[in-house]
């Protein structure tokens, strides 16, 4: 049995110089024992001679991860390298196998060292220290890492503060940095560190970029844990900077200008100019709707369809965008899903001859397929551009409701799309007050190919249809 200790400062090279060593004899993972200066020796461990048998190499990924692990805290990570180690030189493939138990294991130690690693860059305080530890100007920090990481992040800290002297105290392991020279040495107990002039210099600043308006505790707590907290001088104000959090954002509130900024006022200008602004006589609606070139659908398709019907109805039905019929003929709801509705719409007693039928988008978008043209979904900015023009037919009908059919209807009077299963059925509001009964559109039900889900989707389309009368009456 070989028995392996590692020493607290370098750890990282003495065990890639043991595991070299043991895997080139040949040494299985079961004959070793790992342990560092604080694991006590085992009764049945000992050094034995180990001779090399030949030369092994293993994926760079490994080392790099290997790197790193060994300055985890857990007693086995020393062992679970190395058996690691032992089945990777057969198949090196290992190291990208993500459901491999073991990898797994050590991505995560890997992962909690980097994290230690983080931490002890963003919470180590200096204090200036004199010319009692230095012939010259020199600065000393006191931490406490949860994992060995001093020896790893030490030159984070010699590539940041080159230009002077300073110390990092830790209970493991603690950092000397003198004349451009770095060494370490063991743990000691925390010494009685000076204060620090600048130090109530640092606390106003901190405290004057608190923005209480963001406070999230938890988030605040996961980055910064209490644990850090007693060695940062900054951190005793915390507490109380939470309690007033509330009152100093309202007062932030209270003392906003009334004026919007100038960006503010380009993001309302830009909002009201896709707000409909169309005045003109009811007559000339749709005349102006057809020679409409507010986005590229004009391009391709024969002819803007504008709605239909009395001018004063109570219900607005508006569906998505016109169909291949809709767009040769210039009317709505013409093809398969306009007769579809009127259908279910006589079933459930709506009278579509008294309301306003409309779409969304008034040019069809669609792909030539050889004769065919398929019908294509508009986009959010087609549908932006053509609610121009549902917004100036909303205005000149006035009515008591809209019943909207379909997605692409839903984010032309809602602005959002999504969830149109979730959401039909159940009644929303304009930015005007005006309701919004949601429906499903009848193509989708000629698209069902199940009989048994179309029947029960046509049977909620007829109850929507059924409440849009009841709402009105």
């Amino acid at each position: 049995m070989h028995r392996a200790v590692m020493p607290p400062i370098g750890t990282a090279q003495a065990w890639r110089d043991a595991a070299r060593q043991f895997l080139a004899a040949g040494i299985p993972p079961e004959a070793i024992l790992w342990g560092d200066t604080t694991t006590a020796p085992d009764l049945f461990g000992e050094v034995g001679p180990v001779r090399p048998a030949g030369h092994v190499t293993v994926p760079r990924s490994f080392i790099s991860m290997a790197s790193t692990v060994v300055w985890h805290s857990d007693p086995e990570r020393f062992a679970r390298l190395y058996a690691f180690l032992w089945r990777l030189k057969d198949a090196p493939h290992l190291m990208t196998d993500r459901g491999d138990a073991d990898l797994s294991r050590l991505r995560s130690m890997e992962k909690n060292v980097h994290r230690c690693q983080h931490k002890m860059k963003a919470f180590v305080r200096f204090r200036e220290i004199g010319a009692e530890y230095a012939p010259r100007r020199s600065f000393a920090a006191w931490f406490e890492p949860t994992y060995h990481t001093v020896e790893p992040t030490a030159d984070f800290f010699v590539r940041r503060f080159s230009d002077m002297d300073w110390r990092i105290f830790t209970p493991d392991v603690s950092a000397v940095f003198e004349n451009g020279s770095l060494s370490f040495r063991e743990g000691q107990e925390k010494p009685a560190l000076p204060e620090d002039a600048s130090e109530q210099l640092w606390i106003t600043y901190f405290q004057n970029i608190f923005n209480p308006a963001r406070l999230m505790v938890k988030a605040m707590q996961s980055e910064m844990p209490k644990k850090y907290w007693k060695n940062m001088p900054e951190a005793a104000f915390i507490p109380q900077m939470i309690a007033e959090a509330p009152a100093r954002a309202r007062a932030m509130a209270e003392a906003a200008p009334s004026l919007p900024p100038a960006r503010m006022a380009q993001v309302q200008a830009q909002l009201a100019a896709h707000q409909s602004a169309w005045e003109g006589p009811k007559d000339a609606l749709a005349k102006d709707i057809a020679a409409c070139t507010r986005c590229p659908l004009h391009c391709n398709a024969t002819q803007a369809v504008p709605g239909e019907g009395a001018m004063d109805a109570d219900l607005m039905i508006v569906g998505e965008q016109p169909g291949d019929q809709e767009d040769l003929s210039g009317r709505p709801f013409v093809g398969p899903a306009g007769q579809l509705f009127d259908k279910i719409a006589g079933q459930a007693g709506l009278e579509r001859h008294k309301a306003f039928v409309t779409n969304a988008v008034k040019h069809f978008k669609f792909t030539p397929r050889g004769k065919r043209r398929l019908h294509q979904s508009p986009n959010g900015s087609e549908i932006q551009h053509c609610r121009w023009w549902l917004n100036a037919e909303i205005a000149q009908v006035r009515p008591k409701l809209l019943l909207g059919m379909g997605a692409t209807a839903a984010e032309g009077l809602t602005g959002r799309r999504a969830g149109i299963l979730s959401r039909r059925g159940t009644v929303e509001q304009t930015a005007s007050g005006t309701p919004i009964l949601l429906t499903l559109h009848p193509s989708y039900l000629l698209r069902l190919p199940d009989p048994k889900a179309k029947a029960d989707a046509t049977a909620q389309f007829r109850d929507d249809l059924a409440m849009a009368v009841k709402l009105l009456d």
